[in-house]
């Protein structure tokens, strides 16, 4: 698998130990740590400066919520994990009947997955529809050869993506989106800010992702004005530490938002806007 691959690893390493809090568990995921194999521990040590375990069992319940709220009311019944990895949310939450997940990733990654989960006798308890495809190409077809309807809506989840992208990137896959988003569709997503990649506190664990390949590239300082002008208003937008998102482990005070500066980082529900649809694009 490709080196950005492996972060899907050190994110299942960071569920499973989240799992086997057990009654501290924010949530369960049996399934975790047979995908953080082989080097998922190892990364997950290795860069764990920063909060980064407590971060990822932050956004993970996020997500998670996300999912159940969205779903809650029957108007959205297709969910896509883009860049889904080591994802389990269609073998381990609740789902209703006529739901269907789409999970959208590289060919070896998403072949691999189904190896460990066919020898840990999973099954899923959703209409689960793998969507083997690089998103640095013309990817929507695919997922529409899959049986996703464009016409209908849908709740993407962006999770641990956007910060591996250039800005011209990030913008194609939210422009993506929208083009295929009828009205109604969501997003949740996580952003990390400028700040962030600038800061000298965050410099040593930046380094090590460059060394492994997996760099962070873009972030934004004001996700509001990001998102909106790329078709997606923000219904909610939540720093880990704050109410619904937080977690025993998170080391960091929030910092008042109007002070400029401090490394943040996003977790982010928006909804699409009527009439912003763009042509799909691709990343460069």
């Amino acid at each position: 698998m490709e080196a950005v691959s492996y972060t899907a690893q050190w994110t299942a390493a960071a569920r499973a130990l989240e799992t086997e809090r057990g009654d501290r568990a924010a949530f369960l995921d049996p399934y975790a740590r047979t995908l953080a194999a082989p080097r998922g521990f190892e990364l997950l040590e290795k860069n764990r400066g920063g909060g980064l375990t407590a971060f990822i069992a932050i956004r993970t319940r996020y997500l998670d919520d996300t999912v159940r709220r969205t779903l809650a009311d029957g108007a959205v019944r297709q969910v896509v994990l883009v860049a889904a990895g080591m994802d389990t949310r269609a073998f381990r939450l609740d789902w209703p009947d006529e739901a269907t997940v789409y999970e959208v990733d590289l060919p070896a990654l998403l072949a691999e997955k189904r190896r460990r989960l066919a020898g840990l006798d999973a099954r899923p308890r959703v209409t689960r529809r793998e969507v083997a495809a690089d998103l640095r190409g013309p990817w929507l077809p695919t997922l529409e050869e899959a049986g996703f309807d464009r016409t209908r809506p849908v709740l993407w989840i962006v999770e641990g993506l956007m910060f591996f992208l250039t800005p011209d990137q990030a913008d194609g896959v939210l422009r993506t989106l929208g083009s295929a988003s009828a009205p109604g569709s969501r997003l949740a997503v996580d952003l990390v800010s400028q700040a962030l990649l600038r800061s000298p506190f965050s410099r040593e664990f930046r380094r090590g992702l460059e060394a492994d390949g997996t760099p962070w590239l873009f972030g934004t300082d004001e996700p509001e004005d990001y998102l909106t002008a790329r078709g997606w208003r923000p219904t909610d937008v939540r720093e880990p530490g704050e109410p619904d998102a937080t977690h025993a482990d998170w080391p960091f005070t929030v910092q008042p938002r109007e002070r400029r500066g401090p490394s943040r980082s996003w977790l982010i529900r928006a909804e699409s806007l009527p009439g912003t649809g763009h042509a799909g694009t691709r990343l460069p």
